[in-house]
């Protein structure tokens, strides 16, 4: 049985330029290594996350024009995966550019070595090759019956570090072809990259004020796929700062996602624009690995469970996550301060825990359900983080473009420049910051769970009894009749309008 609907693999920026050194002779010459992997299960897709190389030791490979590995190689490499609980990756290099075939060689190698990796790891094995131009191509060869395996190609590798650089299978993802409505977009960075960018499969997590604006920004952009992830309801109170929401959606307690996803379905780009809008946290299970499937997450959440878990996927599962956050005090007689930030969370930069995104102590006590709990609430302190409720949409908007500005630099890398480092801004007195940027801080675990994906011994999902009750809650007040009455003129309108 085939594992997902779709696979890719993702590598971390230094284990990249380790066999990118490796593999790119100086001589010209072909040249092979192994590697260990390990899996990253989302709700769709496979990914296998390249932990680590096995470079070859002496008299382990020839070397000939091509290359050619020796069984003692091979066997070193599979117990070196059996101990670690991980897979085998096969890479070698390719003289050409871009996305890269593979030769009856190729493929023989792979295909007879699948049978004993998958034996002694319970993994496919993973063929991977390099081309000249750093570019990645990848396969997986999925057991399918005794002793016959498929290749089954990745849609994608993406290489996660300060800078995500992602190569494309195009005969799986096609790039798009040029529009009229992206013209000024696409002159400002070319086809290439605006081919990059569309092809991204993009996650936010909370569909609230700044979500919203980040998904319209990506929408307007071109992004074809977009992921929603928020279990929240439209109230009356969000509206003067929830994008695309009605007083409508407010009456009938619709979803965030549903109201932001007819939003964008107006607004996007992209000729095949797909957005999915589901009702979980990214806590609970179904969220989670939801998230695996995508490329990239921003995270506009103001809560720390919700963040511990972004954190862990930024490392773990190789997802770069692009977070921020606003505080804004204000007293009787008037503002006192709006700050907001934003930075990157993800191999190669400092984690969200330790840029104080979020108390890693509070976690705990979110899970177990102290802060839905109204007398928990009225003994915190009046300015405690999770009491604070002020926003005002200007906020919003400028936090959102902070965020948006962060993923364009760490895919555009315009003039090798792929980070700003993390930024905060202080509305009052209208200063920026310095920007930061280095590891994490000592001690720090994240760090030590790089590419473990579904293999780490770290639990980041449960019940969400906030979100439970959420859902429920809707589906109790839900007028059936009301609902399909309005969702008939809404339908209505939109025809109305295209046809004018």
């Amino acid at each position: 049985m085939k594992e997902s609907s779709t696979y890719s693999v993702a590598i971390p920026e230094t284990v990249h330029a380790q066999a990118a050194d490796h593999l790119l002779r100086p001589d010209g010459q072909e040249d092979l290594c192994f590697a260990l992997w390990h899996p990253s299960r989302g709700k769709t897709r496979t990914t296998a996350l390249v932990k680590k190389l096995e470079l070859p030791q002496s008299g382990e490979r020839l070397i000939h024009g091509n290359a050619t590995f020796l069984a003692q190689y091979f066997e070193r490499a599979v117990c070196e995966a059996a101990s670690a609980g991980a897979g085998i990756v096969l890479m070698h290099s390719h003289p050409g550019s871009g996305w890269q075939g593979m030769s009856r060689d190729d493929i023989r190698a792979e295909e007879t070595h699948a049978p004993a990796a998958y034996g002694a790891t319970r993994l496919p094995l993973i063929g991977m090759t390099l081309g000249k131009d750093g570019s990645w191509s990848a396969r997986f060869w999925v057991r399918v019956d005794t002793r016959k395996y498929e290749r089954e190609w990745c849609t994608h590798v993406r290489v996660v570090g300060e800078r995500l650089a992602i190569t494309y299978a195009d005969h799986l993802v096609p790039p798009p072809k040029p529009k009229t409505e992206q013209l000024r977009t696409v002159s400002s960075w070319g086809q290439r990259i605006q081919a990059d960018l569309a092809r991204l499969r993009v996650g936010i997590v909370g569909a609230g004020s700044v979500g919203s604006i980040i998904a319209e920004v990506l929408a307007r952009t071109g992004i074809a796929r977009i992921t929603l992830l928020d279990f929240d309801t439209v109230e009356f109170v969000n509206l003067d700062r929830l994008l695309h929401a009605t007083r409508l959606d407010a009456l009938l307690r619709r979803p965030k996602v549903w109201s932001l996803a007819r939003g964008l379905r107006r607004s996007a780009t992209a000729d095949d624009f797909r957005v999915d809008e589901l009702e979980w946290s990214v806590c609970e299970e179904e969220g989670y690995r939801a998230a695996l499937d995508c490329d990239i997450l921003f995270s506009c959440v103001d809560r720390p469970w919700a963040r511990s878990t972004l954190n862990f996927i930024a490392y773990a599962h190789l997802v770069p996550v692009v977070d921020g956050g606003i505080r804004v005090e204000s007293k009787p007689d008037g503002l006192q301060r709006a700050d907001w930030k934003a930075h990157i969370a993800g191999p190669g930069r400092r984690c969200m825990e330790c840029s104080d995104q979020y108390n890693s102590g509070l976690v705990t006590v979110e899970r177990d359900g102290y802060f839905d709990d109204p007398s928990y609430i009225q003994g915190l302190p009046v300015d405690h983080e999770i009491r604070r409720s002020e926003n005002v949409f200007a906020f919003s908007l400028s936090a959102a473009s902070f965020e948006v500005l962060q993923a364009l630099m760490m895919i555009v890398a315009p003039l090798g420049i792929a980070s700003p480092g993390a930024q905060t801004y202080h509305f009052v007195p209208g200063w920026l910051d310095e920007p930061k940027f280095g590891p994490c801080k000592k001690n720090c675990p994240f760090p030590n769970f790089i590419a473990e994906g579904d293999h780490a011994s770290f639990a980041v999902t449960g019940q969400h009894r906030r979100a439970e009750l959420a859902r429920a809650e809707r589906v109790a007040e839900r007028l059936p009749w009301c609902g399909r009455l309005a969702a008939f003129f809404e339908r209505l309108a939109e025809r109305l309008s295209r046809s004018c």
